[in-house]
């Protein structure tokens, strides 16, 4: 039985804790310890820091690997798991960027507060992650199609079909082409009538003011919260439910959950900075949501037959590379007209 990298160094499993611990009391204790704007050349540095944190993780990856586990071949599998999970979770990542810029436009959010909103709305997403992402390999490690017919004493396949991921390929594939050009349906959405904000107001009163960026506010003796509750409810139920899409596409590459946890980890965290680096241009990649349909589709079809065919993690890592790059390319050369220019013309 293949081993994972949980029994072969329990060491990197506190590695990578205390990593993510120390750079989140960092973020937030010391270089964010005030609310304030967050410039591009911040947003720059932070988002090299993280993207560059996950390449040395996927290096320290390889490197445990082929001293331990099988060599080169299966040390570079490993490698490529990584960095096709990474890179799928950090490119479906920016479609949600589309839904953060409509949830602080909506609810008129001030610009200093904007981190703080995604810090605490990432610190969630920490352990609906995990939970999704355990809770799934389990689920799919029970959900072979031959033992469950040799139980009910019916021969076996020919084929190792896996029911969990043969429905999560086909609901890949239908995300894929339903999202095909539908990029604008969020922009009309009520976000005050979303799970989340109708969570908060069920225990509290909402007040009119962000009371200097406070969760909650005391008016006429009446404990009330704040907007700034509501818009980090609304963030936390969207990224719930942006995981539906991302954790089934990233099982398609590999079954190690610590493997699928670090990757998909380093992608949210570096979500933020992200955030701040595009958002007053993300325009630009008007056809980046064509991109991640194709994506979706891919992964989805991956998924489906893989009982007889199997494309490698290297190939995945590729194509998927290869389609955020026509995406971003096109969208750069053929940019999309402001509604004004469209009437002038």
């Amino acid at each position: 039985m293949e081993q994972s990298i949980l029994q072969l160094h329990p060491g990197l499993i506190w590695g990578f804790g205390l990593t993510v611990i120390i750079m989140l009391l960092l973020d937030l204790g010391v270089f964010n310890k005030k609310s304030h704007i967050v410039s591009s050349k911040e947003a720059t540095i932070w988002t090299v820091v993280w993207i560059s944190l996950a390449m040395i993780f996927s290096g320290v990856v390889y490197y445990v690997f082929n001293q331990d586990a099988g060599g080169h071949a299966t040390a570079i599998e490993k490698f490529t798991q990584f960095q096709a999970a990474y890179w799928i979770e950090k490119a479906l990542s920016v479609d949600n960027l589309f839904v953060f810029i409509l949830v602080f436009s909506y609810f008129k959010v001030p610009r200093e507060l904007h981190h703080k909103v995604l810090f605490w709305g990432i610190l969630g997403a920490l352990l609906f992650r995990a939970i999704f992402i355990f809770a799934g390999v389990g689920l799919i490690n029970v959900t072979y199609l031959n033992p469950i017919l040799d139980f009910f004493g019916v021969t076996a396949l020919p084929w190792n079909i896996n029911l969990v991921l043969t429905a999560f390929g086909l609901f890949l594939v239908f995300a894929g082409i339903k999202s095909w050009g539908s990029g604008d349906d969020d922009e009309d959405q009520d976000f005050s009538e979303t799970a989340g904000a109708r969570l908060v107001k069920k225990f509290w009163k909402v007040s009119d003011s962000y009371d200097h960026g406070q969760f909650f506010t005391v008016q006429n003796g009446m404990k009330l919260a704040t907007p700034l509750l509501v818009v980090v409810a609304v963030i936390e139920f969207t990224d719930v439910l942006f995981a539906v899409d991302s954790i089934p596409a990233i099982f398609a590459i590999s079954k190690d959950p610590f493997i699928l946890y670090t990757s998909n980890i380093f992608a949210i965290l570096g979500l933020r900075s992200l955030y701040f680096l595009l958002s007053n241009f993300i325009h630009m990649f008007s056809k980046l949501p064509y991109g991640l349909s194709v994506i979706l589709t891919f992964i989805g079809v991956k998924m489906i037959i893989s009982p007889w065919y199997h494309i490698p993690s290297p190939v995945s890592l590729g194509i998927v590379g290869g389609i955020l790059i026509l995406s971003v390319v096109v969208s750069i050369l053929f940019p999309e007209k402001e509604a004004g220019e469209n009437i002038s013309a």
